[in-house]
């Protein structure tokens, strides 16, 4: 039996609730569930921030026995701090700021900077040396 952590969904049409669930995955999202874990309100409340509230010793044990967070809830427990980013958070937004470090098209590596300037360089006394020598 493979547990889930996910949100199980409450409250009317329009606004949203939800319970963050421990279920086993088989079972519907609004199912039967394993125990309940916290809740997660996303619409904003009188200070303009979303409410969350959460028992983080269940959590995290549920974590540590092998259970496997949902992806919204994932986001959700790397803003509460018990989870690292997940991949998409830290590759960053899309349109932003892109590697423009040069690639080797062998081997795939990362070029460093210094090794591309030193070969610039190293080729451009080889020209000024084959010059001076030519002449």
């Amino acid at each position: 039996m493979v547990v889930r952590l996910r949100l199980s969904r409450f409250g009317c049409k329009n606004r949203p609730f939800y319970r963050v669930m421990a279920a086993n995955s088989r079972s519907p999202r609004d199912g039967k569930h394993l125990e309940v874990l916290g809740y997660y309100n996303p619409l904003p409340g009188q200070d303009g921030g979303k409410r969350m509230g959460l028992n983080f010793e269940r959590v995290k044990y549920w974590l540590s026995v092998g259970a496997q967070p949902s992806e919204p809830l994932q986001r959700i427990l790397f803003r509460a701090g018990l989870l690292p980013p997940p991949p998409m958070v830290a590759m960053g937004r899309k349109g932003g700021h892109r590697d423009t470090r040069p690639v080797d098209p062998m081997t795939g590596r990362i070029l460093s900077t210094e090794n591309s300037a030193d070969a610039s360089q190293s080729s451009g006394g080889e020209n000024a040396s084959d010059a001076g020598t030519s002449t």
